[in-house]
């Protein structure tokens, strides 16, 4: 297993201060400058920190918003693909349907790509509701416009001869030649996120690894729909490397220092929801079919347990999002068992996204908490034997 380590990069100080907002239009004259770039490059040293412990980083990027200063990506990617030497670096995600200039993007990935000598994993995302106003997108036909630029952004990457033409129905272009080319051939792996079964089955099909963030025990379907569409394109079962998962992690010497950091990290989840009303979902930004559910009062909850008791995840407990399979939190070997029982569970995860840092959380709390992962609980993850779920093509 393979462990990434992610934050937000939030802009914690402000959070005490939104007014009932914290994205898109809380006023940036809220953040000091200083403060960002004090809490920015300390944020850097720990990532930093990460590749000597044998972690791999995982990077996004949000707009307008204090819980994620990560607003251009590239940036954090250019700084790590120079400051480390080891460590993969995944970008989920980068906002497609968002972009006006997939070759910018297909150029700006193949540089960090070359700089990180090959270390690159490209996650390539819808983005949530609250990006449709930052980037003055329409929410209506999104998909679209994100799987022209996917095919765009891989054809320019792996077009070596002459230049090529570009006529699609959202993007025009002549003479594509991208200099430099990416390291990693034909081009850099390619992941997506999704909670959608449908979705699940076309990556599937497409054989790329595919994450859940904070799915708990409703991952488990999505998971097995993947691997519906990777048996019906290949024949063969999807390894446990095709999977990953976003999960917050909160360990300790002892349970109560544990509980502790799992409170530290929970913020992340109640903050996240924590936006202006007209912003949460814009109409278009769901499917047809996902409104009707709506109205009918047939969307299952957002999370439950693993027996089946339904959870609100931004206002839960730490016992309850330990419940959900949220949050792992607890002493080295609880946190090994819950990790390992929670790939078990879902047949196979070769990929652990793990979030030990959010909010408020302190400097010396988060380097005591990654440490103790890398020396502890890391071993018995790089050693855990994956299960194989066999699965045929529905």
């Amino acid at each position: 297993m393979r462990v990434y380590h992610f934050t937000e990069q939030p802009y914690f100080p402000a959070w005490d201060h939104h007014e009932g907002s914290l994205r898109v239009n809380l006023p940036s004259g809220k953040l000091d400058p200083k403060v960002a770039g004090d809490l920015l490059h300390r944020y850097y040293d720990e990532w930093k920190l990460c590749d000597d412990l044998g972690y791999d980083i995982m990077l996004n990027e949000h707009h307008q918003t204090a819980t994620c200063m990560s607003s251009a990506v590239v940036i954090g990617l250019s700084i790590l693909a120079r400051e480390t030497k080891r460590a993969r670096l995944l970008v989920l995600g980068y906002p497609l349907g968002h972009r006006t200039d997939p070759l910018r993007c297909a150029e700006e990935l193949a540089a960090i790509d070359v700089i990180s000598r090959g270390r690159l994993d490209m996650g390539f995302v819808k983005g949530v509701p609250y990006e449709f106003p930052a980037s003055n997108q329409n929410p209506v036909g999104v998909m679209d416009r994100f799987w022209e630029a996917h095919d765009f952004i891989l054809k320019a990457m792996t077009s070596h001869g002459e230049p090529f033409n570009w006529e699609g129905e959202y993007f025009h272009y002549r003479q594509v030649n991208v200099w430099p080319r990416p390291v990693q051939q034909p081009h850099p792996p390619l992941w997506s996120t999704t909670g959608s079964k449908t979705q699940a089955k076309l990556l599937g099909e497409k054989g790329y690894v595919m994450a859940t963030l904070g799915s708990g025990y409703a991952t488990r379907p999505l998971q097995d729909a993947y691997r519906q569409g990777y048996f019906a394109k290949r024949g063969t079962h999807a390894p446990a490397d095709r999977f990953g998962y976003l999960g917050l992690v909160a360990v300790g010497n002892n349970e109560a220092e544990a509980r502790r950091r799992g409170d530290m990290v929970a913020t992340y989840l109640s903050s996240s929801a924590i936006v202006h009303v007209p912003f949460r979902n814009p109409p278009g930004f769901l499917a047809t079919e996902e409104y009707a559910r709506m109205l009918r009062g047939e969307s299952p909850p957002r999370s439950y347990t693993r027996d089946g008791r339904p959870i609100d995840m931004y206002r839960a407990s730490v016992q309850d999002l330990i419940d959900a399979g949220i949050l792992f939190c607890g002493t080295p070997d609880q946190v090994t068992q819950q990790i390992t029982d929670f790939c078990d569970y879902c047949g196979g995860m070769g990929n652990l996204l793990m979030m030990g840092h959010a909010g408020a959380m302190p400097h010396d709390d988060t380097v005591g908490n990654l440490t103790l992962f890398a020396k502890e609980v890391m071993p018995a993850l790089k050693a855990y034997k994956q299960p194989v779920t066999e699965i045929a093509a529905a």
